[in-house]
């Protein structure tokens, strides 16, 4: 009898704990550093991981640099080895919180949202703000997120032989469903 007691209340307490985050590992980051008139400079990565921490509205992200893809297997080479060195800095890690999240106001209708927080690249942390489109889904939580950073800001130097084909000012897109 006890041992079912027991296993009841860790059954239970497991499913409330469950409860308090949700994560998704299959989120989608896309960045574009593109400059008109040249190559498109565009990059995905749809193996993100990211955790919302349904009670604080705390939200992280990891996303493994290598993972990302380019259309042309030489941008991809060069972006791991020649920018942001990924041997030396393999990830990129974001920690925030969003600001007056509240679960019981989310909805089917996406709701905007700003994420505040630190974003760790290249070996740099920098504050970062978000505009962000939040829902709920049959499937999750829904967050689509659109912000720039520069380059230089994480010391990623482009090097002049292309400075005027690869943008400083980078596009970062994100779409991710939490589960």
């Amino acid at each position: 009898m006890k041992k079912i007691i027991l296993i009841t209340m860790l059954y239970v307490s497991a499913i409330g704990i469950s409860q308090e985050k949700k994560i998704s590992k299959t989120g989608k980051i896309t960045f574009e550093a593109s400059v008109p008139s040249f190559e498109e400079v565009l990059a995905t990565n749809t193996n993100v991981t990211f955790v919302l921490d349904m009670a604080t509205g705390e939200i992280a992200s990891l996303a493994l640099m290598k993972g990302f893809r380019f259309k042309v297997a030489l941008m991809e080479e060069h972006f791991n080895e020649n920018y942001i060195e990924s041997d030396q800095y393999p990830k990129a890690i974001f920690k925030g919180k969003i600001q007056d999240f509240a679960l019981n106001s989310l909805t089917t209708d996406p709701q905007d949202f700003t994420i505040k927080g630190k974003l760790e690249l290249h070996g740099k942390v920098k504050d970062i703000t978000a505009k962000s489109r939040i829902s709920m889904s049959g499937s999750g939580i829904s967050i689509v997120s659109n912000f720039d950073v520069n380059a230089s800001n994480f010391n990623i130097v482009i090097p002049s032989v292309v400075k005027n084909k690869v943008s400083n000012k980078i596009n970062v897109q994100i779409v991710a469903i939490l589960k």
